[in-house]
């Protein structure tokens, strides 16, 4: 990049760039114009994707299944407002296994899993084994067996996997991928992300139906939503517990899984405090018993990556601490930085010296194809648009029987760094080589999320 550029004629230049970028969409002679799709899962997290499905007139929500009766009561009360037809329903019994009677009867052509984390490497290969495609949300698994028991069974069956990782698709993020791909940082070095998230009133709630967040310090079998699943993880584990979000978007601009990978990991974990304060504080918590519990999890959990060509990567998982929400991005190149921290960015030979500039302007001259042809469609959905963004490409992506944008190899490396995090915290703090799941075809792999312009 020429650093003799003015901002204005940088700026011009940089729109033609990314305008550029897209490609033509891969369509398989096959493709289908409408697609049945079921979900596993109808709680809060499946009613904000369900919200998405039943408003597309390509997509037939023909199945619903979970076994807690007032979450599939409300989210067949969702499909009815939207006024599409009533799908079958599985679970009403509380039979743990309904999912899987789901997937033999419905003659579904994709399936949604939004169930809680430990439930998804087993309910995606049941799916994959049936031929059903599977859009699951993160993670992908647990344990590092589960993670090559999934992808073993994605390679074995060929049915297609996406992850449902949406921060992949948040507008300054996809923006910032434009910058990237157009040389704007030049050689990248470092980057970072995280889970920076004050859950504690989510991990910590009444157990009340009607409130899921905050309303007292139960969780476990009294809790409910995340507080009745989600906390036991915070007890039992002390890692990098929820990687995607910020890995998704730092290894799609250093092209991991295509042209480079991660080579070394390691994790640090603070102490454990954050949860245990806040339910002392509560009115009545002092007293109460799970003021004995004893949290496993790191209330800062520090996990390092090295790439293949050479850029550090640093995450950060923060959800028990009183703080502001934030993912802490940061992309730094040999020729300047991003920071949505503070919405700003900085590059040499246009932005003054050691200034920092607002983003908003490179934003909307980058923006990316996908926002620019679905920015109205976006609005309203969850995430600022971003629920829209990741159905989108599954549907997509699933109709045209093209790669999934992000794939099982991507899947399983990114939720993968949950249990290497936890093996080298346990281990002392130790540096690990990361798994080539792609056997080495991560050299010859091609760059597709963001270059087409429909998904």
């Amino acid at each position: 990049m020429d650093k003799q550029l003015n901002r204005r004629t940088f700026l011009s230049a940089g729109a033609t760039l990314a305008g550029g970028l897209m490609l033509p969409a891969a369509h398989a002679a096959g493709s289908k114009e409408r697609l049945r799709i079921g979900m596993i899962g109808t709680g809060m997290r499946g009613q904000v994707l369900l919200r998405e499905l039943v408003r597309r007139d390509d997509v037939e929500v023909a199945a619903l299944c979970d076994i807690e009766p007032i979450m599939l009561g409300r989210a067949l009360a969702q499909v009815e407002k939207a006024g599409k037809p009533r799908p079958q329903t599985f679970g009403e019994d509380r039979d743990p296994h309904a999912y899987r009677r789901m997937l033999d009867t419905a003659k579904l052509d994709g399936v949604i899993i939004a169930t809680p984390w430990e439930l998804h490497a087993k309910m995606a290969i049941d799916a994959m084994q049936a031929k059903v495609a599977v859009g699951c949300e993160v993670v992908a698994g647990v344990t590092l067996q589960d993670h090559w028991d999934v992808l073993n069974t994605q390679r074995k069956t060929g049915t297609p996997y996406m992850l449902l990782e949406n921060v992949c698709y948040r507008r300054d993020v996809l923006a910032v991928l434009q910058m990237v791909r157009a040389g704007l940082f030049g050689e990248l070095v470092h980057l970072q992300g995280g889970y920076q998230h004050d859950l504690r009133a989510v991990k910590l709630n009444g157990g009340d139906p009607r409130q899921a967040v905050g309303g007292g310090v139960e969780f476990g079998a009294k809790g409910w939503s995340e507080a009745k699943w989600r906390t036991d993880h915070s007890v039992q584990r002390n890692g990098e517990l929820y990687p995607s979000h910020g890995i998704g978007p730092c290894a799609m601009y250093t092209n991991i899984n295509r042209g480079n990978c991660f080579t070394r990991i390691n994790a640090f974990a603070s102490k454990a405090r954050g949860l245990h304060d806040y339910i002392v504080k509560q009115p009545g918590g002092a007293s109460h018993p799970n003021a004995k519990a004893k949290f496993k999890l790191g209330d800062i959990v520090t996990t390092t990556l090295s790439c293949e060509n050479g850029e550090t990567i640093l995450l950060q998982h923060d959800t028990s601490l009183p703080r502001p929400y934030s993912l802490g991005f940061r992309v730094q190149g040999t020729d300047g930085l991003w920071m949505d921290l503070n919405h700003s960015i900085h590059i040499e030979g246009v932005s003054k010296p050691h200034q920092w500039e607002d983003f908003k302007a490179y934003q909307d001259k980058f923006e990316h194809p996908l926002w620019r042809a679905h920015a109205e469609k976006a609005a309203g959905a969850g995430h600022g648009g971003m629920d829209f963004f990741v159905i989108h490409a599954f549907i997509e992506a699933l109709k045209a029987q093209a790669p999934m944008p992000i794939d099982i190899y991507d899947a399983i490396t990114w939720s993968a760094i949950t249990p290497l995090s936890e093996q080298s915290i346990a281990q002392g703090f130790q540096t690990l080589d990361f798994p080539d799941f792609t056997d080495g075809k991560w050299r010859t792999r091609k760059p597709i999320f963001g270059f087409d312009g429909r998904y």
